[in-house]
């Protein structure tokens, strides 16, 4: 009899086959039935309480999975796909997570009549290829000029958020963020960059009304000496460095030997020299307001006040980026290399506003900014943060049309109508791939149904009328009939004013099918302790490390 080799480590945990897949299609199932009922307007919120001690409450699928802490390797893989879906389009993150849990359990089935995980995804992908044609054929263009149908498509998107209450207000403010930081790169192409441009301040007190978007840029930051200083300034002149207006300190420590008591003032006078040589270059560009991103000593803030000259400092790199973009302005990386090109003019105001207890600078009126700051007011921290959580997919649905215009009706229709494509053309379809092919189609069907379910319709019933639509209208033709998420009945998608990007319905799809088909890829787990040593057990014996490895927390042995 042949003795049993042990290869793995004995701590090493190992699982394989079809145990693995079904582990990994069960932890799957679990997020994505955590999120279900986030989905639609009629949608629950969740209560997370943070590490910190404080309590988030949303029913965004992102943020409630980003705060979840999980140890399964699929569910980890699982919450990664939220984040993707929230990084490139900013919608669709709850979706993503439902549609690709139902997507493995409906492979569950078919890998008990033991169908090979190749042949499932074979079949998946070839669904996928077939959903994203039907899907395209079902969109139109619309023009991004009209701002009545803009503000439509955006208001039916965030529909489902906690702000949907104040009417088209996050809409708006979207809208105008998004058309202030847009630019046109040539080609027919426009750049939205909302990340770097569109910055969201949040002052708590004051009412949601009260928010707006800036044209130009607010940052919390008082001028250097506030008594002196000028606090306003109408049709400023402004500079904008990074580099210190101080005397350049070493590098590390510096020893200077002095013999005489001159030659310390010598050295001080030198330091002065520079500080005022530097400033007089300033002044004769004649500027009103100085930023810089360093340090900024009280002997350059005397010589800039007498100059008239506003100064402010240490301001973050992002910040100031944003005040170049809006108001036209060169950041200067040497104050010798200063030339009038690169003084900002653009702007129409610079004012220093006290609000609660905090100063904040706004440079605004800006002509033509290209870069914004929006401004939201709450009763508290926790309405503030849910607010921006539901303006940052207000932008990201704002941001796509700008930059593919295309629309397709929400309400589950695009899925049904992909699903019954899927469904008949499974038929005409030959060898084994016909299942998966199928079983993506019918997959498809858990929008609708999870709308259907949230809103308190009898589901059943609800989605055999919406297939029955479905059936009715010939094929090629697009049917327009979703769930209309308030109420639970079937209606037109066209007439209630219903439609989501359709780069966000096709990045959805092709999420959740490529996560599907990677996860039931998997056939063996290994868990187990690889480089650091089981609890309590020091080195077991002697060791060698190469610059790789070595660990910094290592005890040495006494």
């Amino acid at each position: 009899m042949q003795v049993p080799v042990t290869v793995l480590n004995a701590n090493t945990k190992r699982e394989q086959g079809r145990k693995a897949q079904v582990g990994n299609i069960a932890a799957a199932k679990a997020v994505s039935d955590i999120i279900r009922t986030t989905l639609g307007p009629r949608s629950m919120l969740k209560m997370l309480l943070d590490p910190n001690g404080g309590i988030v409450l949303t029913n965004d699928g992102h943020a409630i999975l980003r705060e979840i802490d999980v140890s399964h390797p699929a569910a980890k893989s699982m919450i990664q796909l939220s984040r993707t879906q929230d990084e490139e389009v900013g919608d669709g993150t709850t979706s993503v997570i439902i549609l690709a849990g139902e997507l493995l359990q409906s492979a569950e089935p078919l890998l008990e009549r033991h169908m090979h995980p190749t042949v499932l995804v074979r079949g998946y992908t070839r669904a996928l290829e077939d959903a994203i044609k039907v899907a395209e054929s079902m969109s139109f263009s619309i023009d991004t000029n009209d701002r009545s149908a803009m503000l439509q498509v955006v208001q039916s998107c965030i529909g489902t958020k906690y702000t949907s209450r104040f009417g088209s207000l996050m809409a708006e403010l979207a809208l105008d963020a998004v058309q202030t930081v847009a630019r046109d790169v040539g080609g027919g192409q426009r750049e939205v960059d909302v990340k770097n441009y569109a910055k969201i301040e949040k002052i708590p007190g004051g009412t949601i009304e009260d928010c707006k978007v800036l044209r130009g840029v607010m940052f919390n930051k008082d001028v250097v000496v506030p008594g002196r200083m000028r606090r306003r300034i109408a049709n400023p002149r402004i500079l904008l460095l990074d580099c210190p207006l101080e005397y350049k300190k070493g590098e590390s420590q510096t020893a200077v030997e002095l013999m005489k008591e001159e030659d310390w003032a010598a050295l001080l006078k030198a330091e002065e020299e520079w500080v005022a040589g530097a400033c007089a270059q300033i002044v004769a560009l004649k500027p009103d307001l100085v930023v810089t991103e360093k340090g900024l000593s009280d002997l350059a803030a005397h010589f800039l006040t007498k100059a008239g000259i506003s100064a402010i400092r240490r301001l973050r790199k992002t910040d100031n980026n944003r005040i170049a973009r809006a108001t036209g302005a060169t950041i200067c990386h040497r104050i010798e290399e200063v030339r009038e090109s690169d003084i900002g003019t653009r702007a129409g105001l610079f004012e220093v506003v006290k609000i609660a207890d905090e100063f904040f600078t706004f440079i605004v009126d800006c002509k033509d900014p290209k870069a914004c700051t929006i401004v939201l007011r709450g009763a508290s921290k926790d309405v503030l943060n849910e607010v921006e959580r539901n303006l940052h997919d207000a932008m990201g649905v704002a941001r796509n049309i700008v930059v593919d215009s295309r629309l397709v009706p929400g309400g589950g229709a695009v899925e049904m109508a992909v699903s019954r494509t899927l469904t008949e053309r499974s038929a005409t379809i030959e060898g084994v791939e016909a299942g998966p092919y199928k079983a993506a189609g019918q997959a498809l069907e858990v929008i609708p149904r999870t709308l259907a379910q949230n809103c308190g319709a009898n589901v059943i019933r609800t989605l055999t009328k919406l297939r029955a639509k479905h059936a009715e209208t010939p094929v090629g033709t697009a049917c327009p009939f979703g769930i209309n998420g308030e109420t639970g009945e079937i209606v037109d998608m066209r007439a209630a004013g219903v439609w989501e990007p359709l780069v966000v319905k096709t990045q959805t799809i092709k999420t959740s099918v490529e996560a599907a088909n990677m996860l039931l890829r998997i056939d063996d787990i290994v868990s187990g302790i690889s480089k650091s040593r089981a609890a309590g057990g020091g080195p077991s014996g002697p060791q060698v490390d190469d610059h790789d490895n070595v660990d910094p927390e290592q005890m040495l042995p006494e």
